[in-house]
């Protein structure tokens, strides 16, 4: 009778369009493995094969509501569930969670899925230590940079940040937080962008490179390239959390114990 119950629930569910039926071969056990791969890094890849993670990851994924359009950010993973010799490929866009795009989609489905897949699924997962506040961290440190390089100088001077080659944070790095750090930069500074490709466009070519982090620590170096000057200057990023707080230290020496 609570068979019974759950089905009919279920059924009701399908008719609101609460709940879908496209992910049924999770559910019925076909699926050997998933395996989960970032777009910015390519060495972040992991495989989920527990039965549980796989069954939790099907209930995420049966109360997902189609959507008609997709998310226009990048997607920032790309999961690939394994059946037999049948490979069910979707893009994913983390931290998405609204009403009028897809955060999740393949070659001809789309579908708006809960948060849940950031924290049941993909951090359960993660055997590296993600620096504290690490959207705070990484990119209020590359506005400090460029508030003191420019200084004095932005005028005309066309500014691209490639944040693309930073291996070491890529797998950090999400479409939501770029989206409001686009935002920032603009607000901020009136000819700098994020531009991963077509160096020679611009004026000054920015460039960072994340040394090391811990979840209290976070250092790397950010390097400001001259085109027509032919010049370049580095600024050296060492940022601690202390006292509740993190603090953000910005300079072109190099600090004790870097």
């Amino acid at each position: 009778m609570f068979s019974s119950g759950c089905t009919k629930l279920d059924d009701m569910k399908v008719k609101l369009g609460i709940k879908n039926t496209d992910f049924e071969y999770i559910k019925q056990g076909k699926i050997e493995k998933i395996v989960i791969q970032s777009t910015r890094d390519q060495g972040f890849r992991f495989i989920v094969t527990d039965k549980k993670a796989i069954s939790e990851l099907y209930d995420i994924l049966s109360n997902a509501k189609a959507a008609t359009t997709k998310s226009s950010l990048e997607p920032d993973y790309v999961f690939e569930m394994i059946e037999g010799n049948k490979v069910h490929k979707f893009s994913y866009v983390a931290g998405l969670d609204k009403k009028e795009s897809g955060n999740l989609y393949s070659d001809n489905k789309i579908y708006i899925v809960s948060k849940r897949i950031d924290n049941d699924i993909i951090k359960s997962f993660w055997t590296i230590r993600k620096p504290k506040d690490f959207s705070e961290v990484y990119y209020s440190s590359i506005i400090d940079a460029l508030s003191q390089y420019l200084k004095g100088k932005e005028g005309n001077t066309n500014v691209g940040i490639n944040l693309r080659d930073d291996v070491e944070s890529g797998k950090f790095i999400l479409s939501t937080d770029l989206e409001d750090f686009k935002n920032n930069l603009n607000n901020k500074f009136k000819s700098v962008k994020i531009a991963d490709k077509d160096k020679e466009n611009y004026d000054v070519w920015v460039t960072i490179k994340t040394q090391g982090y811990k979840s209290t620590l976070y250092k790397s170096i950010i390097t400001f390239w001259d085109k027509n000057e032919k010049s370049e200057k580095k600024f050296y990023v060492f940022d601690k959390y202390e006292n509740g707080r993190w603090s953000i230290k910005v300079s072109e020496e190099k600090p004790d114990g870097f």
